[in-house]
């Protein structure tokens, strides 16, 4: 049973993590209650041995897509990769051309849709930018493609074969593609189902390897049996960054790609963005690539051309992978302050609809007509989580349009939900949508909108369990005065790789507030220093948070925490990240 304690309108929900003596006694007590809460019950459920990862066959469609790739290399076909703007699409259009440089293929190109101009993935708008001169005999999408079924036949009609790799939720028509691996395929029995697309992709260059070795072709070639493994630091970062679950097969490959990392092995690109961002590539952990890399990446999806983020993940010059990243960082920079105002304007809106909090609409559908369509993701992620409520955001799209980016919460599936909402609409008003349980995008006719949003509450009023709705703050419980030390602190971020469905983590309390203090350049944060009960006071900082109206020196307060490392004047010292407090 799960321990539940009430607090005002909160709800705190302690992990179960019964168990967790039979885990190694050389763990601290503290670690092994936080693994077990994550259904960790030996050591092995952690990774996979390398020996006994599952097999790149096993996938539906492996056999089809390794040897339509073995006769393109092999025959120094031109292959053209179709990826996507975003990190997931970055990583694995680096990984598909580093794989397929190191099996010996020489005619390698790419092409990556702008998001203004092309929709998503492989489209007709986007192959009509090859030129004759410049046609593949072969497109390989990676991280795209599941729903491209205009873009397959308008290649077919160039005579272009087109391989298929995706991990995005199928529909009910599929591409007539020469091959297609997707594990979430209907019939697939490959044993996971949460791989990224950079994930899909390196398991495809595993089975062409396969392929390629059999046939002799390295040997022939005098070509050296390519290491893979080289490959794992950007599989880790696309799979970290596309938040898809944790799972056994998902942690083996980022805790691969981060060792790799931490040992200063990764690429000339991964590099320059671990420098540009500030961050240690020694103790670099799972969130710092989720929260310093990836968004520097996904900035210039967002508001310039994702070929610059592929060509600093594609150099192997230093240098050039600094200046490239110190761009990034300025366009991730612009993002920022973009988003910022598209915040502002959203929870003006949000003020003005001054819903009652027993009263809350299921879901909001936000629309500005000058948002800019490459933010609206990140802006219905903020307001998601400021609500807990699915969020749509819109914003104009090509003319007569608008495009959605779509955040949703635990408990409701936002991409099955868009596909209820489809069946409903008049036919043809929302033919484009595509996504995961908690991530989707869409596009439909501005006209169509108060009517898009009147039926999207209605499925959700139809399929939406009331209990979802209430928020609850997990924790894996109250940590003593001597657990919430350095130690800890530096062990967590690298004990494994914590993000979707293995989340990081947290802990709560409560403390006596000695201090309180409003600190930064616009006074938006909040510094506590709070009595542990040890003896020794701990620094609680309460980021883009005010002082409650309740709070005075010397109360008791409960804390909702992460323990990080503070680094000042080359000391460390353990502190605490605040995410909610909330009065005894």
């Amino acid at each position: 049973m799960l321990e539940i304690l009430e607090v005002m309108t909160k709800k705190i929900v302690q992990r179960d993590n019964s168990g967790w003596e039979k885990l190694p006694s050389t763990w601290p007590n503290s670690l092994r209650r936080i693994l077990a809460a994550r259904d960790i019950k030996t050591e092995a459920d952690l990774s996979f041995d390398l020996a006994d990862l599952p097999k790149p066959d096993l996938m539906l469609g492996m056999d089809a897509a390794v040897q339509l790739l073995a006769q393109a290399v092999t025959k120094q076909w031109q292959i053209m990769i179709v990826a996507d703007f975003d990190t997931d699409g970055a990583t694995s259009c680096a990984v598909a051309i580093r794989g397929l440089q190191s099996m010996g293929a020489k005619h390698l190109d790419y092409i990556v849709p702008n998001r203004f101009i092309h929709g998503y993935g492989l489209t007709p708008e986007l192959l009509a930018e090859i030129s004759e001169g410049e046609q593949p005999d072969l497109i390989v999408t990676v991280d795209n493609g599941i729903a491209s079924i205009a873009g397959v036949e308008a290649a077919h009609q160039r005579g272009i074969k087109v391989l298929v790799t995706d991990h995005h939720l199928p529909g009910d028509e599929l591409p007539k593609a020469e091959a297609i691996i997707n594990p979430n395929q209907h019939g697939d029995e490959f044993p996971s189902k949460n791989m990224a697309g950079v994930g899909v992709c390196f398991y495809l260059l595993l089975g062409l390897r396969q392929q390629l070795r059999t046939q002799g072709w390295f040997k022939t070639k005098e070509i050296d049996v390519p290491k893979l493994n080289t490959l794992l630091d950007l599989v880790a970062l696309g799979t970290v960054a596309d938040v898809v679950p944790l799972d056994k097969l998902n942690r083996t490959l980022v805790t691969l790609g981060l060792a790799r990392i931490r040992a200063g092995r990764a690429c000339a690109g991964i590099n320059a963005l671990i420098q540009v961002s500030g961050r240690d590539g020694r103790q670099l952990s799972a969130p710092d690539m989720g929260f310093s890399i990836a968004p520097r990446l996904n900035a210039a999806g967002r508001l310039e051309d994702m070929g610059m983020g592929i060509d600093t993940l594609l150099t192997n010059d230093l240098t050039e992978a600094i200046d490239a990243a110190n761009m990034l960082d300025d366009i991730n920079k612009q993002r920022r302050e973009v988003e910022q105002d598209m915040q502002q304007q959203a929870l003006a809106m949000l003020d003005k609809m001054s819903f009652a909090e027993d009263s809350q609409p299921l879901a909001y559908c936000l629309y500005d007509s000058q948002w800019h369509q490459g933010v609206i993701g990140l802006l219905a992620s903020r307001i998601k989580e400021r609500q807990h409520r699915p969020v749509i955001a819109f914003a104009p799209g090509n003319e007569g349009e608008v495009k959605g980016s779509a955040r949703s919460i635990p408990g409701v599936h936002i991409r099955d939900a868009l596909a209820l909402v489809a069946n409903k609409m008049p036919a043809g008003q929302l033919t484009r949508f595509g996504g995961h349980a908690m991530a989707a995008g869409l596009t439909l006719a501005e006209k169509d909108l108060p009517l898009f949003e009147q039926v999207f509450l209605d499925v959700l009023k139809q399929t939406i369990k009331p209990e979802v709705l209430q928020q609850e703050l997990v924790s894996d419980g109250e940590l003593t005065a001597d657990e919430i030390s350095i130690e800890l602190a530096q062990l967590l971020p690298t004990a494994a790789p914590w993000g979707q469905g293995f989340p990081e983590p947290s802990f709560h309390g409560i403390f006596t507030v000695d201090s309180i203090r409003a600190v930064g350049q616009q006074q938006d944060h909040l510094r506590l220093m709070v009595d542990t009960g040890g003896g020794e006071n701990v620094t609680a900082m309460a980021f883009r948070q005010h002082q409650p109206d309740w709070l005075k020196q010397g109360d008791q307060v409960l804390l909702c925490y992460r323990l990080a490392v503070n680094e000042f004047r080359q000391q460390r010292s353990v502190q605490m990240l605040v995410e909610n407090i909330l009065q005894v």
